[in-house]
């Protein structure tokens, strides 16, 4: 029973922070465009091609830890994901 109402409660926080997740999945996107690198280019030192592409289409919550390495991956600091200001 506790299991159910843990997937339900992950399931409501992501709900609730979709809005947040599409502004970091376009700008995710638009940093490693940027680069010209792939899904597959960014998706090294553990994280996987099919984590960034779901990061990409918010469809996921991603760690401190993984988001650390997807910055050190393409070049930039953890906060510069966070640029969510039109440029």
């Amino acid at each position: 029973m506790v299991l159910v109402e843990d997937i339900a409660s992950i399931a409501n926080n992501l709900k609730m922070n979709k809005s947040f997740l599409e502004k970091l999945a376009k700008r995710l996107k638009y940093l490693r465009e940027e680069r010209k690198l792939t899904q597959d280019d960014l998706g090294v030192n553990g994280v996987s091609r099919s984590m960034i592409s779901l990061l990409e289409l918010a469809k996921t919550d991603v760690t401190v830890s993984k988001l650390k390495i997807i910055a050190d991956n393409l070049g930039v600091e953890v906060k510069d994901l966070f640029d969510f200001s039109e440029k």
